[in-house]
């Protein structure tokens, strides 16, 4: 009764939630200068401050955006003088990314004209790019640097009129648009799959988590005579393995269906190629599928037919400029639909960007909805690929309730908690609804954690070092990321052969293992060597800046990217609180291409339930420490896989950031590989409730994330079609 009062009303109140975000009104551009966005003005360091006199602000001004692009920004104070007074100031937090912050002001009772806007930087390793045009006449822009002969960008933002009620219709008829097929039907779908996902996480949550479990019967004789018969003859291995999927609980199943539905309507809500790096893994599997050979080169060099659909979704314009919005008429439309029929070229000149440094599993298996969708157009290929993509998503929910029920054995509707928090979780969705190798290296992360469960809890077999086994060898041929969990699962595979006593067969079944492992790696390097390729970049790059820095700077550089700052250590983020703006500011909601954000505020609150979750789980390691110090060498494993991946993502931004001076490599995505660690901390954190209120706690856990699934499309919606 509990679990169904909590789902009740929780989904109520997400239901009102969600009426009173669509009941305001969205904000406006009151005003503007009017200068375009043709080149960069000047670069200013961290502490400088710059002044732009000869602005005209509009009254109600609430907010002002400012053209000023970064990797990872510093704070922005803006003040509005007019005759040396004060008329208004605000502040937008560090740790934004793009072209462009809008800091929020006190609100302007009045228009004012003549006024002069300055803004100051916090403190902050990396410059700043001020954007405008140039004009040999006006110095209307002062910085530190002295007078810059031209006017940056302002825009000045003011509370709309309009709720986004009343503008439904317009919003699901842009939603239509970019797209082929296109119409108003699409948004229609989405709104439909988001129904179904509700429903289905709702009805799963209610039959799981109030089951009573049952009492096992108590063994009979009959029963270990037949148990005995069975173990004199067992199955062949073929069967086994036809047999498996029956043996999945059907819960199981679920989390996987609510995770391919909660991706595919992602995959219709991001408009195409804004999503990160989309463009370069469509060319990449473009140019295999035509080309029958992997890509040549890092560099930009897309076929005509995908350079034309960009120009048309003005994709460059739209990518880092939040302000910036799809196409939104019909003629645009139709001058899409014209050039997506024409018969341009397919084949590019074989540099595919960034995914050109990737491994080409992903992309093999992404030319088979590639060459399914011959018939239609490119757009009509690309939301294939998605969808499968969204079948990957499905495959980590499946796999991350599989992991839990291993590690937490004991009560069963905690696997459900951990499932469904898992299938929801907004990020996973968002690349998983994407052409990305990311989505493939959560799902295949996801299976080797659950393998290595399964052996710690059942013991190391033939047949399960040979799954961890290709499992480590599909993830290295999947994405160059996967490597940091090699260690941990290599030591994984050793402890689960020793334990609980060391046989000399369990230490051959690990070794055969980690020869599978490794041999597909040898084999791709042996085809493409590491001195006349791009393909192992990634490791080559991290591993020759520990060379030519300093590893103790590398060192201390991996753990700022990631924890607090150790004192007397030199400040590699200045002014930026790493944990909290980058990784969970990120996995609360950062969209697009990073460029879409929510509100301050949001992410604030968020820190309430995280911190409850965290001590649930904390309270739950506590009663559970007996068990704890048995299965220690397990969550050593763990522990190691997790800081496997974290260093190296910290090794590749040390070397791009510290060595090259092309700033940080990070994104939230990069630690989707422990997603399953996720699903089990939930689970844990609701069994930390107790046994009376657990079930409840988890209610509230699975509709805490369906809330955040929710509000994260409402952003993307807001966002692009505003």
């Amino acid at each position: 009764m509990n679990v169904k009062v909590v789902l009740a009303c929780g989904l109520a109140l997400v239901a009102i939630a969600v009426a009173l975000v669509l009941s305001e009104a969205p904000s406006r551009v009151a005003g503007t200068n009017s200068v375009p966005l043709r080149s960069e003005l000047t670069h200013l360091r961290g502490g400088e401050q710059a002044c732009q006199s000869g602005e005209v602000l509009p009254a109600a001004t609430s907010a002002i955006r400012i053209y000023v692009e970064a990797t990872i920004g510093p704070s922005v104070s803006v003040e509005v003088l007019s005759a040396g007074r004060v008329l208004t100031r605000g502040t937008h937090d560090s740790g934004w990314e793009g072209a462009e912050v809008t800091v929020p002001v006190g609100r302007l009772r009045r228009s004012v004209s003549d006024a002069t806007v300055c803004f100051a930087l916090g403190q902050s390793r990396e410059a700043v790019i001020v954007l405008g045009q140039q004009n040999r006449t006006s110095t209307a822009l002062t910085s530190a640097g002295g007078r810059v002969r031209g006017r940056m960008r302002i825009d000045y933002i003011a509370p709309g009129s309009a709720s986004w009620w009343s503008m439904a219709k317009s919003v699901a008829r842009r939603i239509g648009l970019g797209r082929a097929p296109s119409g108003t039907w699409i948004a229609l779908l989405i709104g439909a799959l988001m129904v179904a996902v509700t429903a289905l996480a709702s009805r799963l949550a209610i039959q799981q988590l109030t089951t009573r479990p049952r009492p096992r019967p108590r063994p009979r004789a009959s029963d270990h005579a037949l148990r005995m018969h069975v173990l004199r003859r067992p199955p062949r291995r073929l069967a086994r393995i036809v047999q498996a999927p029956r043996n999945v609980p059907r819960a199981a199943w679920a989390c996987a269906v609510i995770a391919c539905v909660n991706a595919a309507c992602w995959s219709l809500l991001s408009p195409p190629f804004q999503t990160p790096d989309e463009p370069s893994h469509f060319a990449y599997v473009q140019y295999l599928a035509e080309a029958r050979r992997l890509p040549l080169g890092a560099e930009v060099g897309y076929s005509p037919q995908e350079n034309v659909v960009l120009r048309d979704l003005d994709q460059s314009g739209v990518a880092y400029m939040p302000s910036a919005q799809t196409i939104s008429s019909r003629a645009q439309q139709q001058r899409l639909e014209h050039d997506l029929a024409l018969p341009l070229s397919a084949r590019g000149a074989g540099d595919t960007g960034t995914s050109a440094n990737e491994p080409p599993l992903y992309y093999v298996l992404e030319t088979v909805p590639y060459e399914l969708g011959s018939g239609g157009t490119l757009l009509d290929r690309l939301e294939l690929m998605r969808l499968l993509s969204a079948l990957f998503a499905g495959v980590t929910a499946m796999f991350a309730f599989l992991f839990v029920r291993e590690t937490l054995p004991e009560v069963g509707w905690a696997w459900t908690v951990g499932g469904l928090g898992v299938a929801l979780a907004p990020l996973l969705g968002f690349m998983s609804g994407a052409v990305n190798p990311d989505a493939m290296l959560t799902a295949v992360s996801a299976v080797l954690f659950y393998l290595l469960a399964r052996a710690f809890r059942r013991g190391l077999t033939l047949g399960l070092a040979i799954a961890i086994g290709a499992a480590m060898a599909i993830g290295s041929l999947t994405k160059l990321n996967f490597l940091g969990l090699f260690p941990g699962a290599a030591i994984g595979l050793l402890l689960a052969a020793l334990r609980p006593a060391p046989k000399a067969r369990h230490v051959g079944y690990a070794a055969f293992g980690l020869v599978l492992a490794v041999s597909p790696a040898l084999v791709y390097l042996a085809f493409k060597p590491l001195t006349t390729s791009t393909s192992l970049s990634l490791v080559s790059n991290s591993a020759g800046g520990a060379a030519r820095g300093d590893v103790l700077s590398e060192i201390s550089y991996v753990w700022q990217l990631f924890l607090p700052r150790l004192p007397g250590s030199v400040s590699y983020f200045p002014g930026l609180s790493t944990p909290r703006q980058l990784w969970f500011n990120g996995f609360v909601g950062v969209y697009g291409w990073a460029d879409t954000t929510f509100p301050g505020w949001v992410y604030d609150i968020a820190l309430v339930p995280a911190g409850l979750l965290a001590l649930l789980c904390m309270r739950a390691f506590v009663a559970g420490r007996a068990v704890l110090g048995s299965r220690l060498p397990e969550l050593v494993v763990y522990l190691v896989m997790a800081a496997g991946v974290m260093a190296m993502v910290g090794a590749a931004s040390y070397t791009s950031d510290v060595i090259r001076h092309e700033g940080p490599f990070y994104s939230p995505r990069y630690l989707l590989p422990m997603l399953a660690l996720l699903g089990a901390a939930l689970a844990l954190a609701a069994r930390g409730a107790g046994r009376r209120w657990g079930p409840a706690v988890g209610a509230m856990v699975v509709v805490l994330i369906l809330a955040h699934d929710l509000f994260s499309q409402l952003l993307v919606v807001s966002r692009y079609y505003g």
